[in-house]
């Protein structure tokens, strides 16, 4: 049984805002001293805000029409009330907003399309770079110029008329600057390395409210931060990233009925030993809620699946799928030859925003021993698991290779990636969801690296907690430059060193 062509498991809807055309405010006040002019001023408790009439986009603050809108995130279990939200249009408006708040001690949170805002925010300047969107794809050299607000989907419309296409993850919804800065684990990971291995350079505000351009050999240190090092040194407002010579691929998912999860996972662990780096595959445990969004027959049935995704001869490809199809009985088959617009369907990632506890732990070899510990937490036999998704990502291949420079991705040396995602719609759901993460963490720790990736590793705790994106080397070395760039530590709110 198939599914029909161009759904993905739970649809765009009317929950989702729709970016719209950059308000303006009614009216401008006259122009101002730089904000490193201005000293910190506020009126009954609230901010001064006159040195931001400059910005060219909106200035809000919690109770003005849009607000809301702007501040929420994709993980809708983050309560987000910053004091000042700039809704910047452009890399001057970063440049002003970071002034003032370099001049105020105002601390800075910065939100593209909300994928990564999965913390708590209740004071404040928020940055929204949602407006900045432009997409310029140079098809001589293979590259995008991409704006800090565009969209993977926006890099990949715009590529795909020339052949090309962006090293995008398993949803295109997500923010493409704010991924490749995180490390960006793509789709196509094993065949191409990470998303940051293509970026070329950035245009990126520090907290002085000093605009840079860097590259390997422009601030070589400042360049090496924005890959892998997150948000921890600046704001970034661009990127210049390489593209790929691709069309097409094979992929899909190849769905169980969940009481054949050890039959299923026994046959893929002993399968991805034996793959090309050209087969990038996971296996993913999914108890999908009986909703409307998401389609039958797969709605509100507990799933083994095993996704695919190909970019060699597809005859060859269905051939390598063989051993994984003989597994034990296939309920639903959507494995075909797509356009790479189209790969949204592979993994068919939530497009809706929704609260969640999501995590992630970098795993070495998952031996028969890993395998049964993971299936005792999340498999048939767990109960009332509350966790929506438990997948086993395959790393190595191009993944496990030294990147073309330094960077700060500390997870080449990971042979799987366990992640994990649990809907916390009510206290009592966020009580199970964080009980059974952790539990499951425990179990498996002893087949970890000890660290996780920092744009999945969920909700950032204390240092401790966050660090273990990085290994203790690099990590003391992202400190020194967050130190140098921002000593006053205004980037604090977020996944920061």
């Amino acid at each position: 049984m198939r599914l029909p062509r161009g759904g993905t498991m739970l649809e765009e809807g009317p929950g989702r805002p729709a970016p719209g055309p950059p308000r303006t405010r009614p009216r401008r006040r006259p122009s101002v001293p730089r904000a490193t002019e201005v000293a910190m001023v506020t009126l009954h408790g609230t901010p001064d805000l006159f040195a931001l009439s400059e910005i060219r986009g909106p200035v809000l603050r919690p109770g003005d029409d849009g607000y809301a809108q702007e501040v929420t995130g994709f993980n809708l279990s983050a309560r987000r009330t910053p004091d000042v939200v700039v809704g910047a249009t452009g890399a001057d408006d970063v440049v002003t907003a970071l002034r003032w708040a370099s001049a105020t001690g105002t601390p800075v949170a910065v939100q593209a399309t909300g994928h990564g805002a999965n913390y708590p925010l209740d004071h404040g300047l928020l940055i929204s770079t949602r407006r900045m969107t432009d997409v310029r794809v140079d098809p001589e050299r293979s590259t995008a110029t991409v704006a800090a607000g565009a969209r993977w989907r926006d890099v990949t419309a715009a590529a795909a008329p020339h052949g090309l296409a962006g090293l995008s993850g398993t949803s295109s919804d997500v923010g493409a600057v704010g991924y490749t800065v995180g490390g960006g684990l793509p789709l196509l990971g094993r065949a191409y390395g990470y998303g940051a291995d293509l970026a070329r350079s950035f245009h990126v505000v520090t907290p002085d409210g000093t605009l840079h351009e860097t590259d390997r050999e422009r601030e070589p240190d400042l360049f090496r931060a924005l890959r892998g090092g997150k948000g921890a040194v600046g704001v970034a407002t661009s990127m210049v990233t390489e593209l790929l010579p691709l069309r097409t691929l094979l992929g899909g998912g190849i769905w169980f009925p969940g009481e054949h999860a050890e039959a299923v996972l026994t046959a893929w662990s002993g399968w991805i030993p034996t793959v090309p780096d050209r087969m990038c595959t996971s296996f993913t445990l999914l108890r999908l809620p009986p909703l409307p969004q998401v389609p039958e027959p797969l709605r509100g049935r507990f799933w083994a699946r095993v996704a695919v995704a190909w970019t060699g001869d597809p005859d060859e490809g269905e051939e390598l799928l063989a051993p994984v199809r003989e597994a034990a009985p296939v309920a639903v088959d959507t494995v075909e030859v797509m356009p790479y617009t189209e790969a949204d369907r592979i993994h068919t990632d939530p497009q809706d925003p929704l609260p969640a506890r999501e995590s992630c732990l970098l795993l070495h070899e998952l031996t028969p021993v890993a395998a049964r510990t993971f299936l005792d937490q999340v498999g048939p036999d767990a109960g009332d698991c509350p966790l929506l998704l438990v997948g086993l990502r395959h790393m190595g291949g191009a993944l496990s290779r030294p990147g073309p420079g330094p960077d700060m991705i500390c997870a080449r040396d990971a042979e799987h990636l366990l992640e994990s995602v649990g809907v916390v719609a009510s206290p009592s759901d966020a009580d199970a969801v964080e009980q059974a993460t952790r539990a499951l963490h425990t179990a498996m720790s002893p087949y970890g690296t000890g660290r996780t990736m920092v744009n999945i590793h969920g909700a950032p705790g204390d240092t401790t907690d966050r660090a273990r994106a990085w290994t203790p080397e690099v990590h003391a070395d992202l400190l020194r430059l967050k130190h140098a760039h921002d000593p006053a530590d205004l980037l604090r709110f977020g996944h920061t060193p």
